[in-house]
């Protein structure tokens, strides 16, 4: 049996949706504080004002690497530099956010006092105040505040990025992190060095574009079992070319369970299951007959199904025709590629199971044996595929063992 998966619209929205643009444009705000007495503090440079000067040189002052007048760009890391003063206090938040962590843009000063520069980049369309308070050598305060507003994009400058697998999932030793973006990246080496895996015991891994839709990463090897991963994608609002920016950063963790390899011979017409490199059960199965040959090659389970319908239209056997099938309760079914390949029972054919390849390119084993294997599968367990003249490929589901390590390290934009 074969299926293709159908395609469902992702959401397309942002990390700062509770941020608020303003449609009105705002004045620059200047804050001034003098000291007691009338002894002066510096006037800040920039843009923005600080408390009146002293008659005393030299002036302290502050400046910005952002102004009130033309929108700022959304990738831009907001600088604060102070001369002839220490920084004390920088604070960077939506215009009306003020007191709200969520809207908040972190940053860190220099060890020295001098300079701050933000740790995250700004949203779209929204109208933000910065806050610096610094001191000068006699100990009198320099502020200023600088209010100004970002360049307002459409969704279709926004690319919004889907990962798999799911965050606290537990999955196989060959599931590779997939990233997919609804909008083109062009620009691939720019989202690249915004990505990072992280993994528990390490282990040499890099990222490989199939297309600018869609990045995968994979180690070297399978996973060890038990390894922890995280996965770091701190795209929000940087350049993916062509006008287009990331729309959100994600985070997610996942875990590597068991070893599970399933070996299948087209030609003996049998499946070895392998745990951890130890052989639990030899099961009779079938693959596809001329005209259908299964893949042979390196495959990944990509989503199971306790009961899956399966109509030969979906992969271009037309109704009516000799080849034709729809079959609404066919168990125990396990994607293996976007083309339709998949393991599941198949009673129809016991008879032909350890004897003949009489599918349409699915892996077909009694109700029995597939509830068995499914029981024991996650998503990312290994199938790998051999005795037949048709090859898998890198881009059919969850390709990426097919192609060799210094292969498969060529298709970062990073080289």
């Amino acid at each position: 049996m074969s299926e293709r998966p159908a395609r469902t619209p992702r959401p397309r929205t942002r990390r700062g949706t509770a941020l608020v643009a303003l449609a009105v444009s705002l004045p620059l705000l200047a804050a001034c504080d003098g000291a007691a007495g009338g002894a002066g503090a510096g006037a800040a440079g920039g843009a923005g004002t600080t408390a009146a000067a002293g008659e005393s040189a030299p002036q302290a002052r502050i400046a910005t690497n952002v102004r009130g007048g033309r929108p700022v760009p959304v990738d831009r890391l907001v600088e604060v530099t102070a001369t002839e003063a220490a920084l004390r206090s920088v604070t960077l938040v939506p215009v009306g956010g003020a007191t709200e962590e969520a809207g908040r843009v972190t940053g860190q000063v220099s060890e020295d006092g001098s300079t701050w520069r933000a740790e995250d980049r700004l949203e779209p369309g929204t109208a933000y105040v910065l806050r610096t308070r610094a001191e000068d050598a006699a100990g009198d305060r320099v502020m200023q505040a600088t209010r100004f507003r970002t360049v307002d994009l459409t969704l279709d400058q926004q690319t919004y990025p889907s990962l798999a697998p799911l965050d606290g999932e537990t999955v196989g030793v060959g599931m590779p992190v997939v990233l997919t973006f609804d909008v083109p990246v062009t620009d691939r080496a720019s989202i690249e060095e915004h990505l990072s895996v992280d993994a528990r015991p390490a282990q040499p891994g890099t990222w490989h574009w199939l297309s600018d839709t869609e990045v995968h990463y994979r180690p070297k090897r399978y996973w060890k079992p038990g390894t922890e991963v995280s996965v770091d994608v701190d795209v929000n609002s940087v350049p993916a070319g062509g006008g287009v920016y990331g729309q959100l950063s994600r985070t997610i963790g996942f875990t590597v369970g068991d070893a599970h390899v399933y070996r299948v011979d087209a030609r003996s017409h049998q499946m070895k299951v392998f745990s951890n490199g130890e052989l639990l059960r030899t099961i009779p199965v079938t693959t596809g007959k001329p005209g259908f040959t299964t893949r042979s090659g390196t495959k990944v389970i990509m989503e199971k199904f306790d009961v899956k319908r399966m109509n030969s239209e979906t992969v271009g056997i037309a109704a009516g025709s000799a080849e034709a099938y729809d079959i609404d309760d066919v168990q125990w079914a396990m994607r293996l590629t976007h083309s339709g390949e998949f393991i599941h029972a198949a009673p129809w054919s016991v008879g032909s199971q350890g004897y003949a390849n009489v599918s349409h390119g699915c892996t077909g084993l009694s109700t029995a044996d597939a509830g068995w294997l499914y029981a024991m599968s996650r998503r990312g367990d290994v199938v790998e595929y051999v005795g037949t003249d048709r090859p898998m490929t890198l881009d059919n589901g969850y390709g990426d063992w097919n192609a060799s390590w210094a292969d498969y390290r060529k298709g970062s934009a990073l080289g």
